[in-house]
């Protein structure tokens, strides 16, 4: 989670764009939402705007003018945001998008260098992390993400992505891990996920060159699952967030756990907690669904119980 340089313009691609205004609505009234940036008018600085959609959250990035490059406040917010899928009994699946024609060109370097350097968080305590490093302090993410990526990706960008669970890219991608560029290292989990995705070599290929790739290179280290023609990456994503929203839900929590653990603790640890887990899902109202539904022939209705 380093800085790029600082974004100075979208580019003429965004001019024909409207940009949907960023309202303390949009993402509640808390107060967290501003921190680090007192008398400042939000919709100047952009923000993380979230928007339910059945069982899912939309979730979108809302800086086009600056690249979507991130400040502290975005950064609380986008914690908030994840946060409150987490502790939304109704939401399912989450889905990290951006406004403008790029994802993120990364943080946002005269705003993000003085909590650097005071080695300071711009997250709120007891948030979800997006980046979902279990650090002291920050819950990790239970439910599902799907992010749609397009245009410049860099830095956070991809440590965001790679946080995540199934990402969608736009064909017209632009990646790059380039913190070494500046003096400094990724810290948002670049090092850790890009070498376990892609074998040390070609992690370090980019990481300490800092080289740019492309979505064809991404889907093939393993960084996305998808590459969609530019446009489309969204719609795909949210295809996919509704096929994993219409399973159950506790079995889509558990699953998903069990495959982290694995990666994370090792497959020895992953498999300790097979039978226990599996037996507590076997008692679930939503596996008596699950039955019901195959003697039935008919599309399960699962209700997260």
């Amino acid at each position: 989670m380093d800085p790029t340089p600082h974004a100075t313009g979208a580019g003429t691609a965004w001019a024909a764009e409207a940009r949907p205004g960023c309202r303390l609505a949009d993402i509640g009234s808390n107060t967290l939402l501003t921190i680090g940036m007192p008398n400042t008018d939000i919709s100047a600085d952009g923000c993380i705007t979230t928007e339910p959609r059945g069982d899912l959250l939309l979730i979108g990035i809302n800086r086009p003018a600056r690249l979507n490059g991130f400040t502290p406040a975005m950064l609380g917010q986008l914690a908030l945001a994840y946060t409150r899928l987490d502790d939304d009994p109704a939401l399912r699946v989450g889905v990290l998008h951006a406004f403008g024609p790029h994802f993120t060109a990364g943080l946002d370097l005269p705003t993000m260098a003085p909590l650097l350097q005071r080695g300071e968080n711009a997250m709120p305590p007891g948030s979800v992390d997006p980046l979902n490093l279990g650090a002291d302090g920050y819950r990790r993410r239970t439910k599902p993400m799907v992010v749609a990526v397009k245009g410049i990706t860099f830095t956070l960008g991809i440590e965001l992505m790679l946080a995540a669970d199934v990402v969608i890219a736009a064909d017209n991608c632009r990646f790059s891990q380039l913190e070494v560029k500046r003096g400094i290292m990724a810290t948002g989990g670049a090092t850790l996920r890009m070498a376990e995705r892609a074998g040390l070599g070609n992690a370090l290929l980019y990481l300490l060159t800092g080289n740019e790739f492309d979505s064809a290179e991404a889907l093939r280290l393993h960084f996305v699952q998808k590459v969609v023609p530019v446009g489309q990456e969204l719609d795909e994503a949210l295809r996919v967030a509704e096929a994993i929203a219409r399973q159950a839900p506790l079995a889509v929590i558990e699953t998903r756990l069990n495959a982290l653990k694995a990666i994370e603790q090792g497959p020895l640890a992953a498999m300790r907690d097979l039978v226990p887990v599996q037996q507590r899902l076997a008692t679930s109202d939503d596996a008596a669904e699950g039955v019901r539904s195959f003697v039935e022939k008919r599309a399960a209705v699962f209700k997260g119980r």
